[in-house]
């Protein structure tokens, strides 16, 4: 196990900036996740880290170790693609042992390792078999197998679920997240599935054009995003422009078009006046107030329900205030999560009150 550090890390192809003075440090250990748009760069940092990308600025460490001059053979990392990139006329023993072969590991310690690898990702019985006699997800299986047996310093997967499906692709993050705990090996995790991320990562890194937006743990970047980007990649939300008309120590007191909030008030600098806007997460939504809360309540119209079983999505329009002259108004559609619905449909057209806790709105300057 090694720690990972980018150290003002840029790369470029021709005059087009794909990583933009990347800083970043992955502990030793640690389940961590480049997440963000294609074309956002995580899968070139990926590959830089594999050895296959050389940066042109900044440095690249394994623990204190520089790595931009190592070739890829020599960085002791194991590589899971989106592909799969099996051998085709290999068995799946054949798949897992390639990698201690070419390490002219001894036989017998290959197959005690090959084995060991094939009971870790539980395909012991079916070490004879070859991939096209698999399933995608028994392929899977076969790569992390591949990447662990030579144990390496460090496990990079690149997209590695996006081409099974959606049942499989839950199966698998549950896979991938026993086997980091298992090994203990640090993990660098590229992926654009937000969900993935959120379900296993340690912490996650959001990068948008080359540039990093935020770091942080899973329910740090959900709950306290610190732009709209990353408020709006990390899950949905509704934004709704405001002003801020007062502020205290705890509190923002916010006007919109559609009526008053209160919110809790994030760190930063805060000043009467300042044009905002307020992220609120579906889910955050209630259709009912606490008794004795008059507060942050706004009226509404039913447009749209999905029934779901397990939850209701509803689509409504804010009717408080009035519209603003030379605007579309499309902040005003907001869509509301109701967990456990109750068993008789909601009216479409009939009329909302929306509530919200004040420490479930974000309020961000850009």
């Amino acid at each position: 196990m090694v720690s990972l550090q980018f150290q003002n890390i840029q790369k470029r192809f021709d005059s087009t900036v794909v990583v933009r003075d990347l800083s970043l440090q992955i502990n030793e250990g640690e389940l961590f996740f480049l997440l963000g748009p294609s074309g956002c760069g995580k899968t070139t940092c990926l590959r830089m880290v594999a050895g296959f990308y050389q940066p042109d600025g900044g440095q690249l460490l394994f623990d204190d170790r520089p790595m931009n001059a190592v070739p890829p053979h020599k960085r002791n990392t194991g590589m899971v693609f989106q592909n799969y990139a099996l051998w085709p006329h290999l068995t799946v023993k054949g798949n897992v042992e390639y990698g201690l072969k070419v390490r002219k590991i001894a036989k017998a310690e290959r197959e005690k390792r090959v084995q060991d690898a094939l009971e870790m990702v539980r395909l012991g019985p079916l070490s004879d078999r070859y991939p096209s006699q698999m399933s995608g997800g028994q392929q899977q299986r076969v790569a992390l197998a591949r990447a662990l047996v030579i144990r390496p310093d460090m496990l990079l997967l690149d997209e590695p679920l996006s081409n099974l499906d959606a049942q499989l692709r839950l199966e698998m993050r549950a896979e991938i997240k026993r086997l980091h705990k298992e090994t203990g090996t640090t993990a660098l995790y590229v992926t654009h599935d937000q969900e993935e991320a959120l379900s296993i990562a340690d912490r996650v890194a959001v990068l948008k054009d080359g540039d990093l937006m935020q770091v942080g743990a899973p329910r740090e970047l959900y709950r306290h995003p610190r732009s709209r980007f990353v408020a709006e990649f990390i899950g949905e939300t509704n934004f709704l422009p405001a002003k801020i008309e007062n502020l205290d120590a705890e509190t923002l007191h916010l006007h919109t078009e559609a009526g008053k909030l209160v919110a809790a008030r994030p760190e930063g600098h805060w000043s009467v006046g300042q044009e905002v806007f307020c992220s609120i997460r579906p889910e955050s939504w209630r259709l009912e107030a606490p008794d004795g809360e008059n507060s942050n309540q706004l009226s509404a119209r039913l447009e749209d329900a999905m029934y779901l079983g397990q939850n209701e999505q509803l689509m409504a329009r804010l009717t408080g205030g009035l519209e603003t002259e030379g605007t579309s108004g499309a902040w005003r559609r907001v869509k509301v999560a109701q967990a456990n619905p109750s068993s008789k449909p909601p009216v479409v057209g009939g009329n909302l009150t929306l509530f919200c806790a004040p420490q479930d709105i974000v309020v961000l300057a850009e």
